[in-house]
């Protein structure tokens, strides 16, 4: 997160942050980012809150599955999350950003 805001900072593009891991974030949005990026990389799969889980709520992942446990702990969304308008950038890689913000 931070090095993504320092790039933005860095590169003069606004944005507006939105701390979904305090603020919250709807089933629409998780929804959306699922069908584009595909659920496995949206849900982040190497964070402590998901290793944390029992084998059980772990076992048989779909996308419905991982939704519900994102939307309940979204400390377990991979962040962050660009919003483009037209589509999203889920993690930060220096060039990805460079590429999509010319």
């Amino acid at each position: 997160m931070k090095k993504a805001r320092t790039w933005l900072d860095e590169n003069a593009v606004s944005f507006d942050f939105h701390d979904y891991k305090t603020a919250g974030i709807d089933r629409e949005h998780l929804t959306q980012w699922c069908n584009e990026h595909g659920w496995q990389v949206v849900l982040n799969r190497a964070g402590t809150t998901f290793r944390k889980l029992d084998d059980e709520r772990k076992a048989d992942l779909d996308q419905a599955k991982a939704i519900e446990l994102m939307l309940a702990q979204p400390s377990m969304i991979k962040r962050p999350v660009l919003d483009l308008g037209d589509r999203t950038l889920i993690g930060f890689k220096p060039d990805i950003y460079a590429a999509a913000l010319k």
